[in-house]
């Protein structure tokens, strides 16, 4: 059978069932009943929270509208969920001196039918190149800024005056992100200031009246667990618990997505011998039971992400939070030492999860949740440090050439300037032109808080996004219009 390993690489194993599903049923101060389920037989929190008000304390002339609103309502949710469903994502880094403009970029992004862009700074070149393009973008905020902005809420303000405002509505932005990878640093200064950093973005953004269309959070690698198989078994760091929980109920309260950056290529890379790579890129193959929840996993990164989400239930913070995975890739070309980075294992592991997105498929523990996942990365970035892998994540060579084949035919562009090469001697912060980006952008195996070397599939990297308003373009599909319309009508009845 093969083994996901836990951060110390041992196979844990699974605890067992944990009960049938609990039920709470309380009165609120209105005296409207409210009920809870967590199915905690497979701890993924599952929670449905609905009310029942006496019929008799409504009038039935009320009754009629208001059941017809709630059809509506059910009918704009489902549609607004197809209609994001299969939305793909790109990281686009830039350490590297050989980029094309981001100009260029929009239109390779085109190509890929990408949507979503993160970036790991607020670069005002490359939003200004998007505006009007209809393209959602995560920013960052650097973590040399998050003590400060923690500190001195009058630098958040600043900053989202500065980097957000000048920027919409021509060029939607979803998501910011705070630190990177901070909860698994060993600078204690900033682990204590991530979280009143992301409320202090989080009260400039109230005042400019935007928090409806932005959310505040920050990215994770997979060694916030303490294990991560089987998945039912997964929790965080006992010592990381203090920092997870109020993160947990900020996220919850201001519904920002839980972010995590999960690469099974570094457990493929730390036991190729057990791994099967199949399972790792989404190929044919036996899957991996959890015996605790009887759920078999066709692919490594379902495993994963649904680790994260028993350790955010086993948390008990309060209600469930979205999972987003925030970066994710294969490497076209590594060192000698680094097995299955080739061209051929990136195409199937990229080709194979980009389908996986487009069928808008959830996890084993989570079926009927779209998964949004951001791919990791738009560009081979040739001044990133460490093993040769770092410099080859990218979909595409900096002249705009495809670094493998995904199924995607990409426009010729004019490209950047410089080579791709793989000289390994990039600088902390090289941005090609950009203003700050955090140091070792993508999986990084180690600094900047990442994981051991060696333990595998962890990472030192940045956000995702939270696009959830309403819509209402000319790109609209013809169902959403129709209920856009229909429901505005009702709630003039």
């Amino acid at each position: 059978m093969q083994r996901l390993y836990g951060r110390d690489r041992s196979y844990r194993p699974a605890n067992g069932g944990h009960g049938t599903p609990s039920r709470c049923r309380h009165k609120n101060s209105k005296g409207v009943l409210h009920y809870k389920a967590c199915d905690s037989s497979i701890r993924l929190c599952g929670f449905v929270t609905f009310d029942v008000v006496e019929s008799s304390k409504i009038p039935l002339w009320l009754v009629v509208p208001m059941a017809l609103r709630l059809l509506l309502a059910v009918a704009a949710a489902a549609a607004l969920a197809l209609d994001m469903a299969g939305a793909l994502g790109v990281n686009y880094g830039q350490v590297a001196d050989n980029l094309p403009p981001p100009q260029d970029a929009a239109v390779l992004l085109r190509a890929l039918k990408a949507t979503k862009v993160k970036l790991y700074d607020a670069d005002a070149r490359v939003l200004s190149a998007f505006a009007g393009s209809g393209v959602d973008f995560t920013v960052g905020v650097p973590d040399n800024l998050v003590p400060r902005m923690a500190s001195n809420p009058s630098a958040a303000a600043a900053w989202v005056r500065a980097n957000i405002i000048p920027h919409l509505p021509g060029t939607p932005i979803t998501t910011i992100t705070v630190g990177n990878e901070v909860l698994t640093g060993t600078d204690t200064t900033m682990l204590r200031s991530l979280l009143p950093a992301m409320e202090a973005i989080h009260v400039a953004l109230a005042a400019c009246n935007i928090t409806s269309h932005i959310a505040v959070t920050t990215a994770h690698s997979l060694a916030v667990l303490s294990s991560s198989f089987p998945p039912s078994s997964s929790a965080f760091r006992h010592d990381l618990l203090p920092y997870i929980t109020p993160l947990l109920a900020f996220l919850a309260k201001t519904n920002s997505p839980f972010l995590i950056n999960a690469y099974p290529y570094f457990a493929y890379k730390a036991d190729p011998g057990s791994v099967d790579l199949d399972y790792v890129l989404f190929q044919s193959n036996a899957g991996v039971l959890d015996a605790g929840t009887g759920l078999r996993y066709g692919n490594m990164l379902h495993a994963q992400v649904d680790a994260v989400r028993t350790a955010i239930c086993a948390a008990d913070y309060g209600r469930a939070v979205e999972i987003q995975v925030s970066e994710t890739g294969w490497p076209s070309q590594g060192d000698a030492d680094e097995p299955g980075a080739s061209p051929q294992n990136a195409a199937k592991y990229n080709g194979n999860l980009m389908k996986l997105v487009a069928q808008g498929k959830g996890t084993p523990g989570a079926p009927g949740e779209s998964l949004q996942v951001y791919v990791f990365a738009l560009f081979n970035e040739n001044q990133k440090p460490g093993p040769a892998s770092e410099r080859h994540y990218g979909l595409f060579k900096p002249d705009g050439t495809p670094a493998y084949d995904v199924g995607v035919k990409a426009p010729t562009i004019g490209g950047g300037k410089g080579s791709d090469n793989d000289n390994g001697n990039g600088t902390n912060n090289g941005t090609g032109g950009g203003t700050g980006l955090v140091v070792a952008e993508g999986p990084g195996e180690t600094g900047g808080g990442g994981a051991d070397p060696g333990t595998g599939f962890y990472t030192i990297s940045s956000a995702t996004l939270k696009a959830k308003r309403w819509r209402c373009t000319a790109a609209s599909s013809p169902l959403m219009s129709i209920i856009f319309l229909v429901v505005y009508g009702v709630c003039w009845l």
